[in-house]
């Protein structure tokens, strides 16, 4: 039996229904794609106090931090596939309002990297390579975490090595951009009991502090080597630096009390004493960023090795970059010249956020179907010529 239906209620219910998909696709589209850029473009390079002095362009540089990539082992299917389309949208997103000229991801790209075997890490790395793809204009580096291989009792050489030739991450690697000085190390072979690849770090660490010195001028200069343009460099590890606690940390996304209030425990959650007074006097940095504990914290470090010698820099812990680790994940801009370090901290959207928004756009277009559908009845039955 074939139900007649008007043209003009037709023409209606048409009209309802291509509203209300319409309305849908502008939901899903908001709280998938453009939440991201909303909240991003409030962020932006920090303004330097003073050119530098050579007339060098800053370099302008992104620094995310604990990605934790899910494996095989962790979390649901669609847990790991949301939580990665998220961070996939966020960073694509930040990359196309910023730009940077060189990206630094500071440790545990992997959640499970120190159990995988061998294919399944080749996919972790298609994948991250996939998620965090930059531009042929922009260079990206990866500092190895304690996830990534294991701390350091468990990591044995096939750990390391895969990491370092997939990712093209050695333990320790100067990178130069304009007099610009970027130190890269593993935290974990940093432990100082003499193991190969610690052996290797420290050497590694050694040459570079050599470098620097001869760079500088220093009468304790042991080589020929020289950089271009010497400026104090920026450290770039996965441990922030040896501290007692995060109870230093007064950022609104410190980790949260009591929590802020425990004891580091050296060589788990941050360097050892030890090896943080051996980078500082080797490197002599101007700055220094970590991750490792997911929060935020920043800290204004003064070391005195000598009477008459004083090194001070400001050290950054970056946040996590992944929902799963915080509910407001975020990254830093680095604006960058021989001379000064100024950096912005960005904020993601929250996960309540993009929650909150989505219910309450559909909740809009429930008011709004509503209101159309009623308008609409009103007229269709006054043109009929009904009563109302």
């Amino acid at each position: 039996m074939v139900v007649w239906v008007p043209r003009p209620r037709r023409n209606y219910l048409n009209h309802v229904i291509l509203r209300i998909l319409f309305g849908l696709i502008f939901i899903y589209v908001y709280c998938e794609y453009l939440i991201y850029y909303v909240t991003q473009v409030q962020c932006g390079w920090s303004v330097l106090n003073k050119e530098s002095h050579e007339g060098i362009e800053p370099v302008y540089a992104m620094v995310i931090a604990d990605t934790h990539l899910l494996g095989s082992r962790n979390g649901h299917w669609f847990d790991k596939w949301r939580r990665e389309w998220q961070m996939h949208r966020a960073f694509q997103t930040a990359m196309t309002l910023h730009n940077p000229e060189v990206v630094f991801v500071l440790g545990d790209l992997f959640d499970e990297g120190k159990w995988c075997p061998e294919k399944e890490f080749n996919d972790y790395v298609d994948r991250f390579n996939r998620l965090f793809k930059v531009p042929d204009s922009t260079a990206l580096y990866s500092v190895v975490g304690n996830h990534d291989i294991g701390y350091h009792y468990r990591i044995t050489p096939h750990l390391a090595k895969r990491f370092e030739s997939k990712l093209k991450s050695p333990p320790v690697q100067m990178v130069s951009i304009r007099g610009n000085h970027f130190v890269l190390i593993n935290s974990m072979a940093m432990e100082g009991d003499g193991c190969t690849l610690c052996a290797r770090t420290v050497a590694q660490i050694s040459n570079i502090s050599n470098i620097l010195r001869c760079s500088s001028g220093s009468s304790l200069c042991k080589g020929k080597k020289r950089l271009a343009h010497y400026s104090r460099p920026i450290i770039m590890q996965h441990y922030p630096l040896y501290r007692e606690s995060d109870n230093v940390c007064t950022e609104p996304d410190a980790a949260p009390l009591p929590e802020r209030n425990s004891l580091f425990e050296e060589r788990w959650d941050c360097l050892s004493k030890e090896s943080t007074e051996y980078l500082v006097e080797s490197l002599h940095p101007r700055a220094a960023f970590g991750a490792h504990t997911h929060h935020s914290c920043v800290v204004r470090h003064s070391f005195v090795p000598t009477p008459d010698h004083k090194i001070e820099f400001i050290e950054y812990t970056v946040p996590s970059f992944s929902w799963r680790n915080r509910l407001d994940p975020k990254y830093y801009l680095l604006t960058i010249t021989p001379e000064e370090v100024k950096v912005s901290k960005c904020g993601l959207p929250l996960e309540w956020t993009l929650q909150i928004t989505a219910i309450l756009m559909l909740l809009a277009l429930l008011v709004y179907i509503r209101y159309y559908t009623t308008v609409n009845t009103l007229s269709y039955k006054h043109l009929s010529g009904k009563k109302v």
